[in-house]
């Protein structure tokens, strides 16, 4: 027979049982953070994939809006400036020059007010070396297409001039804002039914299935948004559709909600769940009681 030594003693057993288990759980660990580590790079990567697909695509369609502004700068100008006139030729390539020059700002990601204020001034410097009166006919058609590029460029929101940039706070009228834009979005439902109808028609059906509610519940907020000239209806027992006020409203939602992404909620993680009606009623009466 062996003796107990041989065999191992119980607790030499119960060690080498712990040492194998520390081992299994630091090997874990390992494999954890190697899996972290890995997931890491792989979202990494796949995010600069991303950013890079997403430039070359801004690339792109910059370059194809530049060559539509370079198009109708020549067909505009020749359309439209003085036909029989000495000068014609000279003024085409210096109207031409500075057109595409500013017309060259569209590819970048941001434009500054002084780029356009540089351009603007040239063309008044231009304006004022004019020899006749009829040259106001090509100055006209050149402010034209100017103001168009500009245009162009504050509706991709590559461009905001210093005006734009500090907005007159001040003449908001508290109760306009209130009563015809928040007011009107603040409840859930309200908010859910306009966004519904953004790019397309809903039933009364439709708008029950999305937002739970029935029969006069429902009618109740589709009354409040079409008197708040938000939604209308085709006619009586018809589909429903945004108006250029609710898209106008919606978009100025998405364009806040989208700004605040990079701001966290502050003490986000100490709120309360949300609480039903009926909860917070119940709760404000045993606070009387």
């Amino acid at each position: 027979m062996k003796s107990e030594s041989e065999n191992g003693s119980p607790e030499s057993l119960i060690m080498s049982d712990d040492l194998e288990l520390a081992e299994v759980k630091a090997i874990r660990k390992k494999l954890s953070e190697m899996h972290n580590d890995i997931k890491k790079v792989m979202e990494f990567t796949s995010r600069l994939r991303l950013e890079a697909a997403i430039e070359r695509s801004r690339q792109e369609y910059s370059n194809v809006l530049l060559n539509h502004l370079f198009e109708d700068i020549d067909s505009g100008l020749e359309q439209n400036m003085v036909k029989k006139c000495p000068e014609k030729q000279k003024c085409t390539s210096a109207f031409t020059a500075l057109l595409q020059q500013n017309a060259g700002l569209i590819t970048k990601n941001r434009v500054d007010d002084k780029s356009i204020s540089d351009n603007q001034k040239k063309l008044e410097e231009l304006r004022c070396e004019a020899p006749y009166n009829k040259c106001e006919k090509c100055f006209s058609e050149v402010s034209s297409l100017l103001i168009k590029q500009i245009n162009l460029m504050r509706s991709m929101r590559i461009y905001t001039n210093n005006q734009e940039q500090k907005p007159n706070i001040s003449a908001l009228k508290t109760s306009v804002v209130m009563s015809e834009i928040l007011e009107p979005v603040s409840n859930p439902q309200r908010l859910e039914i306009l966004r519904a109808v953004a790019f397309e028609m809903k039933s009364f059906s439709a708008f029950s299935e999305l937002t739970g509610l029935r029969g006069g519940n429902l009618l109740f907020h589709l009354q409040k948004l079409m008197e708040s000239g938000l939604i209308l209806q085709q006619h009586e027992r018809g589909d429903y559709m945004i108006t250029e006020k609710g898209f106008k409203i919606l978009q100025g939602l998405n364009e806040i909600y989208s700004s605040l992404q990079n701001y966290p909620l502050q003490n986000s993680s100490k709120q309360r769940p949300e609480k039903n009606d009926l909860m917070e009623r119940k709760e404000k009466t045993e606070m009387t009681i």
